[in-house]
């Protein structure tokens, strides 16, 4: 039977690096993020509803999503945004529980990499969720320098977001990476020897 770990995380707080100490380790990653943007593939169920909620005026002249579009609609209006995440929901969830499913079959540890997986409930398909933590000084600085943004347009950024706090009291792991790069990287890899995943 193969080990299911959820991991998430803020904005900024490092995710991408612990996943991939996951896979240069050889574990399979399950990408929420990959996941949202196959299921509005040009011919998917996905865009079709899509198309369904927002109207036709969401398409490119070469049929795919105008990301742009959706975008400029759904940041304006929390509603919209609500219908957004109800319309894409169902096709989202069940093809990150199809990926895992199929992943489990081969593999001992498989990755569930989902940024929005306390929000968006995901906790129960899960054998154990890991947070990937950092305080909110450092993360807001990091985010300000890597998306060159205002302190104000950060910190909105950021409170859009379940708090870092509140993930990191319901996390079974948690991985601080305030630190450099390697030390991120070694508690990743004692934690996959102590569960015994590589030697």
């Amino acid at each position: 039977m193969s080990y299911v770990l959820g991991i998430t995380g803020g904005i900024a707080s490092g995710k991408s690096t612990v996943v991939n100490v996951f896979r240069s380790a050889g574990f399979p990653i399950v990408d929420g993020d990959v996941v949202a943007r196959e299921v509005v593939e040009p011919g998917t169920p996905g865009l079709f509803a899509l198309v369904e909620a927002f109207g036709e005026m969401i398409i490119t002249p070469k049929g795919t999503l105008n990301r742009r579009k959706l975008g400029n609609l759904i940041f304006r209006d929390e509603e919209e945004r609500k219908k957004l995440n109800r319309t894409l929901e169902p096709f989202i969830r069940n093809e990150i529980d199809r990926q895992i499913e199929v992943a489990r079959k081969s593999n001992s540890l498989v990755i569930a990499d989902i940024p929005l997986l306390y929000e968006g409930h995901y906790e129960n398909k899960m054998d154990a969720i890991a947070v990937v933590y950092i305080d909110q000084d450092t993360q807001l600085r990091r985010l300000m320098v890597r998306n060159q943004l205002s302190e104000m347009e950060a910190m909105n950024r950021i409170n859009s977001q379940m708090p870092l706090n509140e993930k990191k009291h319901l996390a079974d792991v948690i991985f601080d990476n305030s630190g450099t790069l390697e030390e991120t990287a070694d508690q990743v890899i004692k934690w996959l020897k102590k569960q015994a995943f590589i030697e």
